[in-house]
């Protein structure tokens, strides 16, 4: 059946620019503790660096849960039932989903992703490999509720968001995030998700580190796609990547850490930094399982299936939409 026309929910100003991007990055670099959300990594070159970090020898995650795909995806798929829409949330290149089709006897596939040309590509890629099978990108933002194209809403949806990328948020956006697709997939809906657990410091510190300075890269990018799309005159080499452990809040961060006193224009706005400042870019939370089931639970999600590799590194929920209660 092909890939249907990709359908977009993403707004651009008079100079094709999204206006959340630009005000994201001015607000943020107007903070005490500049900040940028980590959603703006995903241009093209972004998302490209990002499937290269998804093969280094230290990011377990991908790995790890493309191994507990391949052996629970049968059980999940089951336990869901056959004729639903796979809806998948920040569908990327795809690369965990086939697994999980493959053992499905979907309706539709529909990837929701913020980078256009990357979504484009992948959908492509997934409708050869499923040529029976209707295929229909979104391009938006999904930490915003998403209206489904008219051709899936009557059907039952099982949402997907692997990677652990529930992890970058803070718990209260966590929640937000949640709650929205299961407004956006509704009441018959089931959510298989993928959650990073707590280890070793050590171990998570060169995840996001690592020896080739891919991660690095990445993370620089967010400045050059800056200078790019918002006429910035950043000094992308006068900044470094850097990657910490704050246990208060049991996340890596990363930060862009100047090297030096730098001065620099976005959209006109002048920016200052002092060396050691930093701009800090992504966050990815560990969670214990008691905390992640609780996270859905708080979320509208009842939690029904779980599934863990033997050295505790990941864990793969499933949940069901929990039905709306007007009282306790």
């Amino acid at each position: 059946m092909g890939v249907h026309a990709d359908i977009k929910l993403v707004d651009r100003d008079g100079e094709g620019v999204d206006p959340a991007f630009r005000a994201d990055v001015l607000n943020g670099l107007a903070q005490r503790q500049k900040a940028v959300p980590a959603r703006w990594f995903y241009d093209r070159a972004g998302s490209e660096l990002f499937e290269r970090i998804t093969t280094l020898p230290e990011y377990y995650p991908t790995r790890t849960e493309t191994a507990l795909l391949k052996a629970h995806a049968a059980e999940a798929a089951a336990l869901v039932g056959p004729g639903r829409a796979v809806v998948e949330f920040g569908s990327g290149s795809s690369v965990k989903t086939p697994l999980l089709l493959a053992r499905m006897d979907a309706a539709a596939y529909v990837p929701i992703d913020i980078s256009g040309d990357f979504l484009r590509q992948s959908s492509v890629e997934l409708a050869a490999k499923f040529p029976d099978l209707p295929v229909i990108p979104i391009e938006a933002d999904f930490m915003k509720p998403v209206t489904l194209p008219a051709s899936v809403r009557d059907l039952a949806m099982l949402g997907f968001f692997p990677g652990s990328t529930i992890g970058n948020m803070v718990p209260r956006t966590a929640i937000d995030l949640l709650r929205s697709m299961r407004a956006t997939l509704g009441d018959r809906s089931h959510l298989l998700i993928g959650v990073d657990r707590i280890k070793d410091i050590g171990r998570l510190i060169a995840a996001y580190d690592d020896a080739e300075g891919v991660t690095a890269r990445f993370n620089l990018n967010l400045l050059i796609r800056i200078n790019r799309e918002l006429d910035g005159t950043i000094p992308v080499d006068r900044f470094r990547h850097v990657a910490r452990w704050n246990a208060d809040w049991n996340r890596i961060e990363m930060h862009l850490e100047a090297i030096e006193d730098v001065a620099f224009e976005v959209s006109g706005r002048p920016v200052t930094m002092r060396r050691g400042e930093t701009i800090h870019t992504e966050n990815s939370h560990k969670y214990t399982p008691d905390q992640a089931r609780l996270m859905l639970q708080a979320s509208g999600w009842s939690p029904c299936a779980q599934w863990s590799d033997a050295e505790d590194n990941f864990l793969i929920l499933l949940a069901e939409a929990t039905e709306y209660r007007s009282a306790p």
